[in-house]
């Protein structure tokens, strides 16, 4: 007879093949709807390009190196804003799942700093910290900060009592508890933030560079509106998109690998 177990991955390869080829074919159908819808009205370009003269665009802008230098802007932004949010929003985090009186006391103020949208906000980062990286950075980090707080607080005071009891009974310190329960039994929570985490991070970049900067794609779509150059504000667009996934995709990626005992079938 057959191995089932054997089985169960060929099954589980054949699935995401499958699931891939339908991906490129809802894309190559999207795609091809858009040719010929610009075909069929002869839209000009500045209203709306067709695909493949956006990819015309795309690797004139590639070939100059123009799109380059302002991805690699808006990338460290994303990073440092990644980095910093990250870090400030789980070591709150921490602190307000351990305390519940802290958590009262800093509550109204965190929850109120998010009524102020953060296209009124970066203005005010740009004029205190400058039109350069540290306030595209600022913007990042606040974006983010919010959602990674509260799937913190969450997933540490998710933790079964149990477990804290059995630690505690075993004389476990607060680091050893930490790191052998609470940072490992709080990972998929705290993943589901960090998800949210990196595809806002790109929002917050992009909101930054609208509001002041000579550079990042975020200043590529402002000038590609003001020159009418539609074709290249297309390119940019899909490149921020492609940005937010592949982020995303490796957040995903580590969540496989780190939370992999709650894969099914592990």
């Amino acid at each position: 007879m057959p191995n089932k177990d054997a089985q169960q991955p060929n099954r589980a390869n054949y699935e995401r093949w499958l699931e891939l080829a339908a991906l490129l074919t809802i894309i190559a159908l999207v795609l091809g709807a858009w040719e010929l819808l610009v075909l069929a009205r002869n839209y000009p370009v500045f209203l709306l390009p067709s695909p493949s003269q956006v990819w015309q665009r795309f690797v004139r802008a590639a070939a100059e190196g123009l799109l380059w230098r302002h991805l690699a802007v808006t990338l460290y932004e994303i990073l440092g804003g990644l980095l910093l949010g990250l870090s400030f929003a789980f070591s709150l985090g921490y602190l307000l799942a351990k305390s519940a009186r802290l958590e009262r006391l800093l509550a109204p103020f965190l929850v109120a700093t998010q009524a102020i949208p953060i296209v009124a906000l970066a203005p005010l980062l740009v004029i205190w910290f400058g039109a350069g990286s540290l306030s595209k950075i600022l913007v990042c980090a606040l974006t983010l900060f919010f959602p990674v707080l509260i799937n913190t607080i969450v997933g540490i005071r998710g933790v079964e009592r149990d477990l804290r009891e059995l630690m505690s009974a075993l004389r476990a310190d607060r680091w050893t508890t930490f790191r052998l329960l609470e940072l490992p039994a709080s990972l998929p929570v705290l993943f589901g933030g960090l998800k949210i985490g990196v595809t806002l991070s790109v929002i917050g970049a992009v909101v930054g560079e609208f509001v002041g900067s000579d550079r990042g794609l975020g200043f590529l779509v402002n000038l590609a509106r003001g020159l009418f150059d539609t074709p290249l504000m297309f390119v940019a667009l899909f490149i921020l998109m492609s940005l937010a996934l592949s982020l995303y995709g490796v957040v995903s990626l580590l969540e496989r690998y780190f939370v992999r005992w709650r894969q099914p079938g592990a």
